[in-house]
């Protein structure tokens, strides 16, 4: 691999072992992935801190110990625990886990990470832009990064994502590249009656279905009707990365490399969307019957600002079903900005739960969520019923917040009776 001599220095150990190791993570999983050099990176969102034994924390405090620092600037995904309700933990019985998932996200504050703990870092200011190569781990923010901003990143694994944060360099290979970042197969939405298009639910369903199309290879989308709100290209972005390992997609007229099908997609097979596939994927994502909830979970990823307007505008200063919890976890940027407008308090009046740093099916304080639990949100449907004693009512983000103030689930008939 073709090495500049500061690459050389650091593999020679003149930045002391910490960095050495460093460049010996990125120079093995460069000659894995086939690349010839490596590229400068301008940011980097670090997936590591999420806590998951002993390693992550030695692996922290080797590269601090030595001196390292990361040399761009470094967001943290979000963690195990949330720093902003440590209530939760209060007599928590894995006592080592929490106070480990606590060490970490300080050790990587201490490293320069930038303590912003969400998996929705792009909901934030001051974040990479068109054609940056950069470092993501978090699967829905790699996805995001790549198709909707046109920021250039592989899926880095841990250790590897901080690897190439504290060298400032990434193998250049994959995604990096033009030729990577080719469509390889074409899905058309012709089909799919235009005001269907237009809700909410579709994107999740459209991503899920891709997804599993695709598998890990880049798919291209074309059919979309106006311009999707950004919620909406995060719903297929964070789908596609579940059910599939799908790190870019192209939506054609929406993404900015694809202002034409011709632009990203030269060979490969294509396919063309039915009714017939949301309806099997709302299935998919639905492992529950419908009947009584305990939970309602949003935000995964972490809600945007826009999205609690749309949940407080479904409320319409209703309150929650006495005894249904509803859960909605977001960054600390976009709750702090809720609180400013006022709005914190209104969803708290009406029961509404909003933490932050974490993530609801993988969150120790949060649990023990069981029960049936209905969530507008493919990546949560996906995972959860892996994770926790629970089972699944996919639906509408309108369909989430009716079923709260009900009690129960509720489906909306005008969206599934157009669904022809």
């Amino acid at each position: 691999m073709d090495l500049e001599s500061d690459d050389r220095n650091l593999l020679a150990g003149h930045r002391g072992p910490a960095m050495k190791l460093a460049m010996e993570i990125i120079l093995q999983a460069g000659r894995i992935m086939g690349a010839q050099r490596l590229v400068p990176v301008s940011f980097a969102h670090i997936d590591a801190c999420f806590y998951n034994g002993q390693a992550h924390i030695d692996f922290a405090q080797h590269c601090l110990d030595h001196g390292a620092a990361f040399s761009v600037p470094a967001w943290g995904n979000n963690g195990v625990v949330s720093l902003t309700h440590p209530e939760f933990y209060d007599g928590h019985p894995d006592t080592q886990m929490v106070a480990g998932a606590r060490k970490l996200l300080a050790l990587y504050e201490a490293l320069g990470c930038k303590p912003t703990w969400t998996c929705a870092p792009y909901h934030l200011p001051g974040g990479p832009r068109f054609g940056d190569q950069i470092v993501a781990g978090e699967s829905n923010a790699v996805s995001f990064y790549n198709s909707v901003l046109g920021a250039r990143t592989n899926k880095y694994g841990d250790y590897l994502d901080v690897a190439c944060g504290l060298v400032g360099k990434a193998p250049y290979a994959g995604l990096h590249t033009d030729e990577g970042r080719l469509a390889e197969l074409h899905i058309s939405m012709e089909e799919i009656p235009e005001a269907w298009r237009q809700e909410d639910i579709f994107y999740h369903l459209l991503g899920h279905h891709v997804g599993r199309l695709a598998g890990r290879r880049v798919p291209v989308v074309s059919g979309f009707c106006g311009k999707p709100s950004e919620d909406n290209l995060k719903a297929v972005s964070t789908a596609v990365a579940s059910s599939g390992g799908v790190e870019l997609w192209h939506g054609v007229g929406v993404t900015p490399e694809a202002s034409s099908l011709d632009q990203v997609f030269r060979k490969g097979e294509s396919f063309s969307l039915r009714a017939s596939d949301l309806r099997a994927a709302q299935a998919a994502l639905t492992t529950g019957r419908d009947g009584p909830l305990d939970v309602v979970a949003l935000g995964t990823p972490h809600f945007s600002a826009s999205e609690f307007r749309d949940v407080m505008a479904c409320l319409d200063q209703r309150r929650v079903h006495p005894g249904l919890r509803v859960i909605i976890t977001s960054s600390r940027f976009v709750m702090d900005y809720i609180e400013s407008k006022g709005w914190a308090d209104a969803l708290r009046q009406s029961g509404v739960e909003i933490v932050g740093d974490i993530c609801s099916y993988y969150s120790p304080g949060i649990n023990p969520m069981r029960g049936r639990v209905m969530t507008n949100a493919a990546k949560w449907a996906y995972y959860a019923p892996g994770m926790l004693p629970v089972e699944v009512c996919f639906g509408s983000l309108r369909e989430c917040v009716e079923s709260a103030v009900r009690g129960e689930v509720w489906r909306d008939p005008g969206l599934w009776s157009s669904l022809s």
